[in-house]
């Protein structure tokens, strides 16, 4: 195996870890920081360092976009880290991180029934596999509180369902929409347009920062995000998607989930029912199913932030 293939294996470990262990940081985060306004000062911050990054690597020229480039980064941002990544923060303050990160294992799901709508037909086990973790969702959702959650508010759950359907739109439009040829600038772009979004949203609600009031575990947790979650993953992820098959990149989808309910179990005393994790089970088993049937598929080119058309997740 070649040092670039090691690379790139190493670089999708980071995936697989990181965006796994997002969900607990967004939970310490939270408890001393106003959901909206900690997510958008994250990737506001995130991307004004990327695209730093981008002019110091690969000069100015690479930041500039087109009317029609700069249109779809915007897009995205507004799709995928404000609207998918925003609903499960706001989710978070009512269910477990845990469990959050298995809910959001549905975007694969989602991106299938996108695609038909879209007018693409994926294959008949792509849908048993959707159907079978339709089921999975259901028994999640309605399987009753977990333990160790900040609140048991009933819709809590199905935020965390409204940000996969935005993230997996985003996804789809991502194959589709005029992007400019550097994938970190794309980054950039929407990290900064999704933290902009969320901070409007934020104060908009009503949320206000005090930081006399967070705590240093916040700080810590946030900081983390920044980093590990929003930066370096981030590019890690971009990094994969032009080096591994697309099927071997989308097999994080079901490996942070696992990790989000192990760390929560082990540093959030969370705790989960039988009805629960045999609902995450089925929900795992459906993504594994679908992204299995679409491996045959065509390797696509997928901008920072965004998935494949056939199988992805976020974070």
């Amino acid at each position: 195996m070649s040092s670039k293939s090691w690379f790139a294996w190493t670089a999708l470990g980071v995936v697989y870890v990181m965006w796994g262990s997002t969900y607990l940081a967004i939970r310490f985060t939270i408890e001393s920081m106003p959901a909206l306004l900690s997510a958008g000062a994250r990737f506001l911050v995130a991307g004004a360092i990327l695209a730093a990054l981008v002019a110091l690597i690969s000069g100015t020229k690479a930041l500039r976009l087109t009317r029609a480039q700069f249109g779809s980064a915007v897009l995205l941002g507004l799709l995928l880290p404000a609207w998918g990544n925003g609903m499960v923060v706001l989710a978070q303050q009512h269910v477990a991180s845990g469990l959050a990160a298995l809910l959001a294992a549905s975007v694969p799901l989602y991106v299938v029934v996108l695609r038909r709508v879209w007018g693409d037909r994926p294959s008949k086990i792509t849908f048993v596999g959707v159907a079978i973790g339709l089921v999975g969702l259901a028994v999640l959702v309605f399987g009753g509180p977990s333990e160790g959650a900040h609140g048991t508010a009933w819709f809590g759950p199905w935020l965390v369902l409204l940000g996969a359907l935005g993230w997996s739109f985003g996804t789809l439009l991502s194959t589709k929409l005029a992007l400019p040829p550097n994938p970190f600038a794309l980054a950039a772009v929407e990290l900064v347009a999704g933290g902009v979004a969320l901070a409007v949203a934020g104060m908009a609600m009503g949320e206000r920062l005090d930081l006399a009031e967070i705590t240093t575990g916040s700080w810590v947790a946030w900081g983390y995000l920044v980093l590990a979650g929003s930066l370096l993953a981030f590019s890690s992820y971009v990094y994969v998607l032009g080096r591994l098959p697309v099927s071997t990149v989308a097999t994080y989808a079901y490996v942070n989930p696992v990790i989000a309910v192990l760390l929560g179990y082990l540093f959030a005393g969370e705790r989960f029912g039988l009805a629960q994790l045999g609902g995450g089970l089925i929900v795992l088993v459906a993504v594994v199913l679908v992204v299995r049937a679409e491996r045959p598929g065509p390797k696509v080119s997928v901008p920072a932030g965004s998935i494949p058309e056939s199988c992805e997740v976020k974070r």
